[in-house]
């Protein structure tokens, strides 16, 4: 097994202990971190089990966390977790969350797991060796035009300065719903990349760029032939502005509709 496979496995024994987690505990008390945005117990305990499982099996890598930071060493490679992707929908009883977990490498994921216990899938992928979903190799969709293909597009923005940062969405969602089939917003970064690795989704747009909402979902996406980048084209990274993954074919028009004033 070369060293890449065993950490692979090691994520994917991670994953489980979280996604277990998700699927038999109540959510707990509900703490709201800024407008419209909270954190549950769950969360907590989740990142903390995860956070002790791979602080065992890999004490000289780092952690980051979404609900609380960073722990272990600054330098090298990081694992990176949002302990559940979609906290609003599991607070209301929405199937549509789950756990993702990375491993970056100078700051790039190179391995990636997203496990959805409420839907029985998995979706894993580590860099060279393609993506799977329940152990099964997936692909992007084949579509040619925007118009044949479903688009999911992030949540609106909360917080400060609102206004302005939904007013771009907005404008963006008009151009897309001239042009694509249909528009969906699922309320989860990691599902909206991971089934675009699967070819349910033609695309994602995703006007921002967390690392523990994205970092996995970008492995597995590149993996199963998505490209996957910033706003203006460029290649995705952890400095980038936004997060957008399609098929090849589709890059060029749905990135010139992005960027359209």
């Amino acid at each position: 097994m070369t060293k890449l496979a065993r950490l692979h496995a090691i994520a994917e024994e991670a994953a489980t202990i979280g996604g277990r987690l998700l699927r038999d505990r109540q959510v707990g008390r509900v703490t709201a971190k800024k407008d419209r945005d909270y954190a549950s117990e769950l969360d907590v305990a989740i990142e903390r089990a995860v956070r002790e499982h791979l602080a065992v099996a890999t004490p000289e890598f780092g952690f980051l966390g979404e609900e609380e930071g960073n722990h272990g060493a600054a330098d090298g490679p990081t694992w990176v977790l949002d302990p559940v992707d979609g906290t609003s929908n599991q607070v209301h009883g929405l199937p549509l969350c789950g756990v993702s977990l990375a491993l970056l490498d100078e700051g790039r994921p190179v391995i990636g797991v997203i496990d959805l216990p409420f839907l029985g899938e998995r979706f894993t992928a580590r860099a060279g060796d393609g993506a799977r979903l329940n152990d099964q190799p997936i692909k992007v969709s084949p579509a040619l035009d925007l118009a044949e293909i479903m688009i999911s597009i992030g949540d609106f923005a909360t917080g400060p300065d609102v206004d302005e940062g939904n007013a771009r969405r907005l404008a963006i969602m008009g151009r897309l719903a001239a042009r694509v089939e249909r528009i969906r917003m699922l309320g989860s970064a990691a599902i909206d990349l991971a089934w675009v690795a699967a070819g349910r989704l033609g695309a994602n747009v995703l006007l921002s760029n967390k690392p523990w909402d994205v970092s996995a979902g970008v492995i597995i996406a590149r993996e199963a032939g998505a490209v996957v980048v910033d706003a203006d084209g460029s290649d995705h990274g952890l400095a980038s502005s936004a997060t957008i993954a399609t098929s090849p074919e589709l890059a060029g028009p749905l990135i010139e509709l992005i960027k359209t004033p």
